[in-house]
């Protein structure tokens, strides 16, 4: 591609993407969304639907086996002595709102990496930017219709709530120096058809045992905290060495406050979740049914809590810590060509060991011409039903670098 070619993609992609304010097509002096776009067949389409319902069924059925397992189990899973208490708690039927499921697709056939079932990201990108993109480009949005799906689901959650309460106050927030967060939570926000706030997590105020409450004072019934996970909740402290985050989870769990995913979301969130899963499915469990089995087996990548039987079958694996985000602190061990992530913030954590699934590579357009990158699909689960879809493009760990690749659907798999 000459340097003409290459300066008008840019200046149509800038031109698309102004067209969406509230929307973050660069992050960090970084393009992140890319103007391209990925075609999948109706049909691949259909089975990327129907893996992520079946994947959903089985983490359900999983946290439903959870509550029921003593505390020494969820040590082992990487939970800390400080959450535990809470773990148990079940506020809504549906285990969470929104999650998403990442799958490769490998010479086997689709596997399933892992699930971010607390606070998954790439929610705006996939349902509401991508139908842009695929405009643009003059194919099928695979994910026409699950914006109004969420919003439907998100209104019905909140209103069923709010029941009864005369003057509900209902808060959306994120970090409000964080703009992908921030604006992920206003995204969120205008999909809810009643009257709310979006405000900033630093301007909250907590009383213990009483409630949380804007900096106006109202108190407030549903906190929606997209982005917010509760690992890092249970860490915060105020300047008076009050443990706000685990307070606010008191107040959750003795009904003083609504919290949007809910604590059942977070009873998911650890990658351990998937050893215990898969150690299940190798001692033949009777917890999951024959056909279940099967969707482990043919879906799930074996996980454990050791590494052991990969170094005894000299079997590539990952290393990964439970509660790791952005690809942070990630290895690879594949004989001499062993990667590791840039970053090793949660070096501390309980690690788990994956057998190593290699991304597939497509050279997709950039601003900075032709590049090829790793593939990683990520499929929203909302609550038991799917979502949207979109790919992460990047490294062969897929981390913050990584860009937004939208997705288009062709009828058949000749115009691919």
């Amino acid at each position: 591609m000459d340097n003409a070619d290459l300066t008008k993609h840019q200046r149509l992609r800038n031109e698309l993407f102004q067209r969406l304010p509230d929307f973050w097509a660069d992050l960090q002096s970084s393009y992140y969304a890319l103007l391209d776009i990925y075609k999948f067949t109706k049909e691949e389409v259909d089975e990327i639907h129907m893996i992520t319902e079946q994947i959903g069924s089985i983490y359900d059925k999983t946290a439903r086996l959870m509550r029921q397992l003593p505390d020494d189990v969820f040590y082992m899973l990487g939970y800390s002595k400080e959450v535990i208490p809470y773990l148990r708690h079940k506020a809504i039927v549906s285990e969470g709102i929104i999650r998403r499921i990442d799958l490769v697709q490998t010479e086997n056939g689709w596997k399933h990496y892992e699930c971010n079932s607390d606070t998954p990201t790439f929610i705006m990108e996939t349902h509401h930017v991508n139908g842009f993109v695929a405009d643009y480009f003059k194919v099928k949005d695979p994910n026409s219709e699950s914006e109004l799906q969420l919003s439907q689901v998100i209104n019905q959650l909140i209103n069923n709530s709010i029941r009864g309460l005369e003057n509900p106050i209902i808060v959306f927030t994120a970090h409000g120096d964080h703009e992908e967060d921030w604006k992920t939570a206003k995204y969120i926000q205008s999909l809810y058809k009643g009257e709310s706030q979006l405000i900033s997590l630093d301007s909250l105020q907590i009383i213990e045992n009483d409630g949380l409450y804007t900096p106006s004072g109202e108190r407030i019934h549903i906190l929606y905290r997209q982005t917010y996970p509760i690992e890092h909740m249970e860490l915060d402290k105020s300047v008076d060495g009050t443990m706000i985050g685990l307070a606010l989870l008191d107040l959750v769990e003795t009904g003083k406050l609504i919290m949007f995913n809910p604590i059942s979301a977070f009873l998911l969130q650890s990658k351990a979740v998937q050893a215990l899963i898969w150690n299940l499915h190798v001692d033949n469990s009777d917890v999951f049914t024959e056909e279940e089995h099967g969707i482990i087996e043919k879906y799930f990548l074996p996980t454990y809590l050791e590494p052991d039987y990969f170094i005894e079958h000299h079997i590539a694996y990952v290393e990964k810590p439970a509660f790791g985000r952005e690809g942070d602190t990630i290895k690879i061990i594949d004989g001499e060509k062993n990667q590791h992530s840039q970053h090793n913030t949660y070096r501390n954590q309980v690690m788990v060991y994956q057998e190593f699934s290699p991304l597939p590579k497509k050279k997709v357009m950039t601003p900075e011409g032709l590049l090829e990158l790793h593939i990683l699909v990520g499929s929203f689960l909302i609550k038991e039903n799917y979502g949207a879809i979109g790919i992460r493009a990047g490294n062969i760990i897929t981390g913050n670098e990584s860009c937004f690749l939208p997705v288009g659907m062709i009828d058949e798999a000749k115009e691919k």
